[in-house]
């Protein structure tokens, strides 16, 4: 075992020496959780978006249309509450502490930021520059725009939880207040939303629930943080989001997929409606019941060094992972269609899919060791981060520019086929966000 303090090189290594040194009182089974739901994830975007040459023209079918039984899946791997529920447990922690120092709670918001900022700017500006290069080859505006569009669609979950993160200061004083209260004064208030907006056709209305719905589950994880023994609380949230999805689903028609489908009147997810939040509390409910087990189990240093290992390199993994994907694809392409001839769906099809997912993978793997020193290097100190007026504009600008690219990609009709505005607002809000003006 290491006994020195000095941090040995290679991330693996530090790895095992951060898991030998890790205090015992660590709630091992959040880090564990948010590892578990980035491959979720990666997966779940890795067989939703199949691939295949058709006419002779390279299309992205979603493979939910395609066969409908696999909508079931999604319940399985749309694990977007269970980011927020560890989020919101890690952001407890990370603001009682950081607010016993003026200094420290100033820069509280700047700190988290660049954790979730940093990491985007080298996928933005890698997609610019590929979005430029294949106008100026002739390549069709509209495939350009689908394939950057594919590869940076993950970034908007980053733009609704960094507003997540912009409150928690404000959010986490209600919790002080109310406990579990606020819980449930946020569910009630997206239910109401569901209510006014399918009952009286307004539609507008949906999306205030991204953040009733969101903040809800983030509430969750606060309470986490100060919940002695969940247990109880955890068989009632299994139950409770069980019988909310039988009654959306079953008797008022939702749809069963927890992700959009082309073709279907309306989505789960964009805006989200209620049905996210019976299934976050399902998501939670269970791993909340495994959480004992899982923790003793990490107390082995070297399952728990890889789930260290894992956390360290998250958000790179996270937004580059489709861009591994078109890659691949990308090669297939030039290489006459190769593997990309069979019908998604089909026997074959599935028989072939976990050649593709070892491929994918290793795709991504050089992508992370490449652009993992991006989010290494974004755990900064006090010095130099600007105040939370500053932070909020620069998130608020980047947010912006993030919003735009998951819904059109990063392809324009503007100089260069780059939407430049996208590109500016993000790159000028994450500097805002993370450096100091004066």
């Amino acid at each position: 075992m290491t006994t020195t303090n000095e941090v040995p090189r290679g991330m693996m290594a530090s790895a095992v020496w951060a898991a030998e040194n890790t205090p015992a009182k660590r709630n091992r089974a959040v880090d564990f959780y948010r590892a578990v739901a980035i491959s979720f994830v990666i997966l779940g975007h890795w067989f939703l978006v199949a691939p295949v040459i058709r006419d002779g023209e390279i299309a992205f079918p979603i493979l939910l249309a395609e066969q409908p039984w696999t909508q079931y899946l999604t319940w399985l791997f749309q694990v977007m509450p269970v980011f927020f529920f560890v989020g919101g447990f890690a952001n407890a922690l990370s603001w009682t502490s950081a607010r016993r120092d003026r200094r420290t709670a100033r820069a509280w918001i700047s700190g988290r930021l660049a954790r979730l900022l940093k990491p985007t700017v080298p996928l933005v500006i890698v997609w610019s520059i590929a979005a430029a290069v294949a106008t100026q080859l002739g390549v069709a505006p509209d495939l350009i725009a689908l394939t950057s569009q594919a590869a940076l669609v993950p970034i908007w979950f980053l733009a609704v939880y960094i507003v997540i993160t912009l409150v928690v200061p404000l959010s986490y004083a209600v919790h002080e207040r109310l406990s579990f209260g606020s819980v449930i004064i946020l569910a009630l208030g997206a239910i109401l939303v569901d209510a006014v907006a399918f009952g009286l056709d307004q539609e507008w209305l949906r999306w205030v629930n991204y953040g009733f719905v969101w903040l809800a589950v983030h509430q969750l994880g606060y309470w986490w943080n100060d919940a002695a023994r969940p247990g109880l609380v955890a068989l009632g949230l299994v139950a409770l989001g069980l019988a909310w999805l039988y009654v959306l689903i079953g008797i008022l028609d939702f749809p069963v997929a927890m992700v959009s489908v082309p073709g279907d009147e309306f989505s789960n997810t964009r805006p989200p409606t209620t049905a996210m939040l019976g299934l976050g509390c399902v998501q939670v409910g269970i791993i909340l019941l495994l959480a004992g087990p899982v923790s003793r189990w990490l107390r082995r240093t070297r399952p728990w060094a890889v789930v260290i290992l894992l956390n360290q390199m998250i958000m790179t993994v996270y937004l580059w992972h489709m861009t591994a994907m078109i890659l691949v694809v990308g090669i297939a392409v030039l290489l006459g269609g190769l593997g990309l001839g069979v019908d998604p769906g089909t026997a074959e099809w599935w028989t072939l899919r976990p050649l593709w997912l070892l491929i994918f993978g290793a795709a991504l793997l050089p992508l992370v060791l490449v652009f993992v020193r991006f989010e290494s290097g974004s755990r900064g100190g006090v010095e130099g981060a600007p105040g939370p007026a500053q932070a909020v504009l620069g998130a608020c600008v980047t947010c912006a520019g993030l919003v735009m690219m998951a819904l059109s990609g990063i392809g324009a009709d503007m100089a260069l086929g780059v939407n430049w505005i996208a590109l500016v607002a993000v790159l000028v809000g994450v500097f805002l966000a993370t450096r100091r003006i004066a």
